[in-house]
């Protein structure tokens, strides 16, 4: 099984707003973090609050945070949202499906599969490993206007 780059991004979005649940984070900021591309995460981003994962804020001092406690979003419901769909094989196009037992067993694999992500929440993972925010790429400091050469 491999997931997408876009559920990668919204997890690594979502682990970063989890390590720090008091404060608004920037899209910019994030995408420094993990040097990623900032168009991609605006996209992933958006679509995380228009599910209800993140709450944003507009404006000068702006940004997003969790929408709700990281106990309160199972990591496999954030793939299932990420994911568009799960066929591990092409069997719905396949002429022997009707007769081959090979649908059935992945079927049950990946049954089991989103059954274990389920058995996990965004604190669960975060938990699971030390503070991996000093591991990311330095933010740079802020220069205001007036001070650039």
């Amino acid at each position: 099984m491999r997931l997408t780059r876009y559920s990668d991004y919204a997890m690594r979005v979502l682990l970063y707003l989890g390590r720090q649940p008091d404060r608004l984070c920037s899209i910019a900021e994030i995408a420094r973090a993990y040097g990623i591309s900032q168009n991609h995460l605006m996209k992933v981003i958006n679509d995380l609050v228009n599910a209800g994962w993140l709450a944003s804020v507009r404006g000068r001092g702006g940004g997003v945070r969790l929408a709700r406690p990281a106990d309160e979003i199972s990591v496999g419901a954030i793939i299932r949202h990420t994911e568009d769909g799960f066929d591990l094989v092409g069997c719905g196009d396949c002429i022997i499906s009707p007769a081959c037992g090979l649908t059935s067993v992945l079927d049950e694999a990946l049954a089991a599969f989103l059954a274990v992500l389920d058995g996990y929440t965004l604190a669960d993972v975060l938990a699971r490993r030390g503070d991996f925010l000093p591991l990311l790429r330095p933010l740079e400091p802020r220069v205001a206007a007036k001070d650039k050469p």
